[in-house]
């Protein structure tokens, strides 16, 4: 792909094209799919508890199952990617998915947690590789320059995908009263039919005939704010993917994106309850309703990205994100809660838009870098029991940890973003 040109420059550019049309519907669809299956996770941990009698030390393995995933796929899905193209990517993808989803069968018919993992660890595996390929491929499904909206608008229905989860998982599996609440057969049954959906998606997908992808991050136009150096005074030799700085701190970024939306989410019902007086059921119901919140984040941060540069946007919303931090760790009642509603619209944009802006000017290592940024997402397995130290002793004090991680997403998005 060409650097855009300077005519071109002063027209504005399409989200997409007519021609990647039925292929963003799918890849698209891919972002909703992994936002279910995360969520389904905190599901099953209450579950477990229940029926299999594994205590809440031993439950948190399904977390690090999931997440552990993404540190050991990251790298074997980038190489695929690299190797076999994007469609071929999340094919594998879904695969893994609807394999792990089947596995649920046995599993339940062994009533073995360690089975159970293991079948999540594949799904998860999975996702992994959805995440790995599915971030560059919507990238560069259009115009270079609208990349960063086409991320956080696919984003956008990961978002739904977390709301659905819950919900999802709340009435086939938790909903009390109902003939399989106490037992494993809810879960075999609603994990047949995932699997079931997956591997049609994988099937119909299998058939779509995908254009040729630009690579939306090879190469940026000279005026752009993120421009790669085109003077023959500034060629020098090709780099390797670490002597590109914006890309590190994008990694570095991600990581601790990731670690404050694991603790946020993993203590916000504990918060509803110890500083609300919430039933756990209600307080539940709010964590949906942050969700909501977080999908519209990333509708409203779609739209403010035609005015406002991604990158100054991201440290915006990370500013916000502070303050909330500071709200919710007074226990001011009301005021503290709804800051904590609020903690995930502002952090909604930031995985999207960190991913995006750390894969633009690296061309040839574009999949590579890819794999790396994903694995970030391994500190959604790490940062949880840290805060969960200070929650022993005061939930509303365990706020106070995320401000280090917001602090250092808005250093990256204020100075160190910047192709270099």
């Amino acid at each position: 792909m060409q650097a855009t040109s300077l005519a071109d420059k002063s027209k504005p550019a399409a989200f997409t094209e007519n021609k990647y049309l039925v292929t963003l519907v799918f890849v698209t669809s891919l972002f909703m799919l992994w936002g279910i299956a995360i969520t389904m996770g905190d599901v099953l941990n209450r579950h477990f508890q229940n029926v299999l009698h594994v205590s809440k030390a031993e439950s948190g393995l399904v977390q690090f199952s999931i997440f552990g995933a993404y540190a050991v796929m990251g790298i074997p899905a980038g190489l695929f990617m690299k190797r076999f193209g994007y469609k071929n990517g999340v094919l594998l993808g879904l695969g893994l998915y609807a394999i792990g989803a089947f596995l649920f069968v046995p599993a339940a018919n062994a009533e073995s947690f360690g089975f159970f993992r293991g079948a999540l660890f594949i799904l998860a595996c999975g996702l992994a590789t959805l995440e790995t390929v599915a971030h560059p491929f919507v990238a560069g499904l259009g115009d270079q320059r609208t990349s960063d909206q086409r991320i956080n608008f696919a984003q956008s229905f990961n978002g739904l995908g977390a709301v659905i989860g819950p919900l999802l998982g709340g009435y086939f599996i938790l909903r009390g009263g109902q003939e399989h609440s106490n037992d494993l057969e809810s879960v075999k049954m609603l994990y047949v039919i995932i699997g079931a959906v997956i591997l049609s998606i994988a099937i119909a997908f299998s058939f779509v005939k995908v254009p040729p992808v630009q690579d939306a991050h090879s190469l940026e136009a000279e005026a752009d704010a993120y421009a790669v150096p085109t003077e023959p005074s500034d060629l020098k030799a090709p780099k390797t993917l670490f002597q590109h700085p914006h890309f590190i701190w994008a990694a570095i970024a991600q990581l601790f994106n990731v670690a404050a939306q694991g603790g946020t989410w993993a203590f916000f019902i504990n918060y509803g309850v110890e500083k609300m007086g919430f039933p756990a059921e209600k307080a539940s119901y709010y964590f949906s309703f942050s969700m909501v919140m977080m999908m519209i984040g990333r509708f409203v941060g779609t739209y403010l990205m035609r005015f406002i540069a991604p990158n100054k946007l991201l440290a915006g919303f990370a500013l916000g994100s502070i303050t909330m931090c500071l709200l919710i760790a007074q226990s001011w009642g009301w005021i503290s809660f709804v800051a904590l509603i609020m903690l995930n619209f502002f952090f909604s944009i930031m995985f999207p838009t960190i991913f995006s802006l750390g894969l633009k000017g690296l061309g040839k290592h574009t999949q590579q870098a890819s794999s790396f940024i994903v694995m970030g997402v391994v500190g959604g397995a790490l940062f949880p029991p840290l805060m969960g130290q200070i929650a022993d002793k005061d939930i509303a004090s365990a706020y106070y940890l995320p401000i280090i991680c917001y602090a250092v997403i808005f250093l990256f998005g204020a100075k160190f973003s910047k192709v270099r």
